[in-house]
């Protein structure tokens, strides 16, 4: 039953990362494509590492499965952060459907 679990798992994983991909491919601008290179991507190594938790039981693996995902937790948010933040303060092009809320600055005359 535990290996029907894991390989659960791990292909929903997969299907998540790949899935990630292909909106990282297909999206039009900085700030969608970042969004589908973290959050989808992020969910995605999370279940993978999920899987192979239940099928590695050693505790060591497991704990080496953790700092995976922890480091994986901590980088990808700061990183899609910087990203954005360099987008908009050097005014790179977004899509027509891209709208900023940004409160008090307006960018290319939209708002």
């Amino acid at each position: 039953m535990i290996e029907l679990t894991a390989s659960v798992l791990l292909v929903l994983g997969a299907a998540l990362t790949l899935l990630a991909a292909v909106g990282f491919l297909r999206f039009p601008d900085v700030l969608t494509r970042m969004h589908a290179a973290t959050k989808p991507a992020t969910a995605g190594l999370l279940l993978i590492l999920t899987g192979t938790a239940l099928v590695h039981s050693g505790a060591v693996q497991v704990a080496k499965l953790a700092l995976v995902a922890l480091l994986q937790f901590i980088t990808a948010p700061v990183g899609a952060h910087l990203i954005g933040r360099a987008v908009f303060w050097s005014r790179s092009p977004l899509a027509e459907r891209t709208h900023l809320d940004d409160g008090s600055r307006s960018r290319s005359g939209r708002t």
